[in-house]
């Protein structure tokens, strides 16, 4: 029994197990856990390079861990023990984590992608619905005891007082959504608006999505009878051209290399002036300076933002104007959709010590 338990293979625990704990229970059965003692990055490098992991097999990582390691660059890959063999991330998003090392040094990497879509899209809807009615003005005013926004100002001429009203919103009906990364959270966002607000759906991906596409047409929200048709949604085929058709812009697509400051300057300049933007992907895809001049020039209307280009820091430019609506990252933040992105990595670490694979491998190591 006691070689039985020795060879048991050990997991790497960066994080916090907060809701599937039926789920990582059976894990615990089969499996050794390993927390790190170290509290900061030096620290945990310092254990990594120690051998304190030396036998671990993979590592489960959450989004909060962050905190402890920083980002899993190069130099935190090559402090891992030769012995981690996959690493399961609890999350879609996985620009913290340099797929490129890890391939080099044969690590696999998993994410939760479809886990986050229903309550991301939510976010989304929220922040596009209330970006668009001007509704974080009046909302932020009211906590100033000031109804709807408005300032009191005194005309000199006449010596008497005028409340200045904010300016008013527009309804999302018949307005023209372009979709910046149609994925299973694009989808999502698609089938909401077109059902809910009646808006018009156009989206730019590298290819189309013949698949998706037909996906949405045959679709409907769950709700019975009176469930709207399934989503008819047009591809365009250069980012010019999504820019100056869409009304609304939201971006949906991962942060890499390449979409970093994929909107920036030249690309406000191509957007219908007075556009509204949001963005529940990553910060760093828009350029924040660059989306602070276009709101103040009324090239950009309004945006909803659940994501920051240096989180936690947000940029005093978007702190201060009104026409900005800001989340701090909490699309995910519910209790299912938590537990679902908990689960599906669990399922990853099961598979992985049972299988010798992982579930959902990221794309770009779909060949190893």
């Amino acid at each position: 029994m006691g070689s039985e338990e020795q060879q048991k293979p050990k997991i790497l625990l960066l994080g916090t197990i907060e809701h599937a704990h039926e789920a990582w229970s059976r894990i615990t059965s089969i499996a050794d856990i390993i927390q790190p003692t170290s509290t900061d990055r030096p620290s945990f490098l310092s254990e990594c390079r120690s051998g304190a992991f030396s036998s671990c097999l993979l590592a489960y990582r959450t989004f909060d861990s962050t905190a402890l390691t920083g980002p899993l660059d190069h130099e935190l890959i090559s402090a891992l023990p030769s012995s981690i063999k996959y690493i399961c991330h609890v999350g879609a998003g996985y620009d913290a984590i340099s797929i490129p090392a890890c391939t080099a040094r044969g690590i696999r990497v998993s994410n939760t992608p479809s886990a986050v879509d229903e309550a991301t899209a939510d976010c989304a809807l929220f922040l596009l619905l209330g970006a668009m009615r001007n509704f974080n003005a009046g909302m932020t005013a009211l906590r100033r005891n000031e109804w709807r926004g408005g300032t009191e100002e005194e005309v000199e001429m006449t010596k008497t007082k005028t409340i200045k009203m904010p300016p008013l919103g527009r309804d999302p009906r018949g307005k023209t959504l372009g979709i910046l990364g149609m994925g299973g959270i694009g989808k999502c966002l698609a089938r909401k608006v077109a059902g809910a607000f009646g808006m018009k759906v156009q989206y730019l991906n590298r290819k189309r999505d013949w698949e998706g596409e037909k996906e949405l047409l045959m679709s409907s929200e769950q709700g019975g009878g009176g469930s709207p048709p399934g989503v008819e949604v047009e591809w365009v085929e250069t980012m010019e051209e999504l820019l100056r058709a869409s009304d609304v812009l939201s971006l949906n697509l991962p942060l890499n290399a390449e979409t970093r400051h994929i909107i920036s300057t030249k690309e406000f300049a191509m957007m219908k002036p007075g556009i509204v933007i949001i963005n529940t992907a990553r910060g760093a895809v828009m350029d924040e300076a660059a989306l602070v001049e276009a709101l103040e020039s009324g090239q950009v209307q309004s945006v909803g933002l659940d994501v920051y280009e240096n989180e936690p820091e947000i940029h005093p430019g978007l702190l201060a104007n009104p026409n900005v609506m800001l989340v701090p990252h909490m699309g995910t933040w519910t209790v299912e959709t938590e537990t679902k992105m908990e689960e599906w990595a669990i399922s990853n670490v099961r598979m992985a010590i049972e299988e010798g694979k992982l579930r959902s491998i990221v794309p770009e190591q779909r060949d190893m």
